[in-house]
Formats: C-alpha cells, sequence, structure tokens
C-alpha cells in the first residue's frame, strides 16, 4: 500500500502542483468510498455472470436466447451447441446460477428463455462492436 501512496503522492503534485499530505489522505478517502459503494457483493454478482458468459457454449446459448425472444426446449437449444447433454445440462445450470436464463418444466420438456438481464448484456454487447 505505501507503494499506491507513494505514486498517488506524485500524481497529486503533477495535478496539482504541489502536494500535501493532507491531499493524498483526502484523496485516498474519495477513493475509498467509491470501492465501497461498488459493494464486495456486487462486484462477486457481476463476476459470477461475466464468468457464465465467458465460454463459447454457454455464450452462444445466451445469444440464441435472446434472438429468439420465446423459450426454446433443451432439444432445441442441443441442435444448436455441439456438447453432450450432460454439458449442456452443466451449461444451462450455470447461466441459471447467474441470473442469465430462466428455466421451466413444461410436461416431459424443459424450456428456457433469456432473462432481462441477459437482454440488456447482449443489447450492450451489440451496441459496442466497430463495423
Amino acid at each position: 500500500m505505501a507503494q499506491a501512496t507513494d505514486r498517488l503522492q506524485r500524481y497529486l503534485e503533477d495535478e496539482l502542483d504541489a502536494c500535501r499530505e493532507e491531499d493524498v489522505e483526502r484523496r485516498l478517502g474519495e477513493l475509498e468510498t467509491l470501492e465501497t459503494a461498488i459493494g464486495a457483493e456486487q462486484v462477486e454478482t457481476e463476476l459470477d455472470v461475466l464468468s457464465a458468459l465467458a465460454n463459447e457454449t454457454r455464450y452462444t446459448l445466451v445469444r440464441v436466447l435472446v434472438a429468439a425472444e420465446a423459450e426454446l426446449c433443451v432439444c432445441e437449444l442441443q441442435a444448436v451447441v455441439d456438447v453432450t447433454e450432460s454439458g449442456l445440462s452443466h451449461a444451462l445450470s450455470q447461466l441459471v446460477d447467474a441470473g442469465l436464463v430462466d428455466g421451466r418444466k413444461d410436461g416431459r420438456w424443459k424450456k428456457y428463455r433469456a432473462t432481462n438481464r441477459a437482454v440488456a448484456l447482449v443489447t450492450v454487447l451489440e451496441g459496442t462492436v466497430h463495423e
């Protein structure tokens, strides 16, 4: 932490043309407030979502469900991704845990749909692609 404080002091000296110990302490307090506002639990939840998307199979499933704008049966999703049934089940379970898809039993079939969170994330990602 001392090295970070030293670098912060040098930065503030460059920015303010002078830097007192109070300036460093005030800025450290402001940065701590920012860190607290984010919250460790929020960061953990967001990392779970990003981790769930950081796999080609899971990301493809989310994209397909968002594009479908409707529920799809597991058998339909199986036709889209080249994984075993257990691999598909595991991928869908992780997506459910991350809050990206919802699943429900419909008689003998299991159906999934993208959540609003998944739609929002895909929309944002699509908006960042440069043509």
